[in-house]
């Protein structure tokens, strides 16, 4: 569907075909067209046969930025949704090579969405001295990176981003609204105040269906 092999109003193949071409169970197939029926993409018709009746969203991909100017910006028609805000909690610890730990930090936990899935799930911790300035308000609106920028009097003399792979345990699954075990991108940044103290720690995880890393090489 997603390539226009099957265009709407197509037949497409019956349960036995498909299995046959798959090399699948049967049984798989008719999850797999269940699963297709629940977001009115095809549409079952006793004695015709199953037809396409709809057209998939167009795939949205979440970039991770590879710069500081990227770190600043959300995706385009992404909101935020904040889970936990201002818990006295600790990060575990940075490499000691990147900054001298704060005394004490902030946590936040926020989840973003984008056409209504979720799409990433982000731990923020901020040094607690600098999170009285803070407005509320930028925790739903504005990435971590953007809200130290935003901050007067602090500068950001170091950040660091560190992305691995991974799969989802069931609360993340749950969260991010995935099947269990599922692919996801772990990522983990820090940034570095102009005393050298790491005044943020943010540990994130997306899902692995809409994340996408473009590098300039050359």
């Amino acid at each position: 569907m997603e390539s226009g092999d099957w265009a709407v109003g197509t037949q497409i193949p019956t349960v036995d075909e498909l299995a046959e071409e798959c090399q699948v169970a049967r049984a798989t197939v008719r999850q797999a067209l269940d699963m297709l029926e629940e977001e009115k993409l095809i549409a079952r018709y006793r004695a015709k046969g199953t037809f396409v009746i709809g057209k998939p969203q167009e795939q949205f991909w979440c970039e991770v930025a590879t710069d500081w100017s990227g770190q600043l910006l959300a995706p385009e028609g992404a909101t935020i949704e904040v889970l936990t805000e201002r818990e006295r909690l600790a990060p575990a610890p940075v490499e000691p090579s990147l900054g001298q730990m704060a005394e004490a930090y902030e946590h936040w936990r926020r989840r973003h969405w984008r056409n209504g899935k979720p799409y990433y799930l982000g731990d923020v911790y901020i040094d607690a001295r600098v999170c009285a300035r803070i407005p509320k308000k930028s925790f739903e609106t504005k990435t971590s990176m953007r809200i130290l920028r935003d901050l007067p009097g602090l500068e950001i003399k170091e950040a660091h981003q560190t992305l691995t792979l991974g799969s989802a345990d069931p609360l993340i699954a749950e969260l991010l609204q995935i099947p269990l075990n599922a692919p996801i991108a772990y990522v983990t940044r820090s940034a570095v105040d102009q005393a050298g103290r790491v005044v943020f720690v943010g540990r994130g995880i997306y899902r692995g269906d809409v994340i996408r890393l473009d590098i300039r090489l050359k």
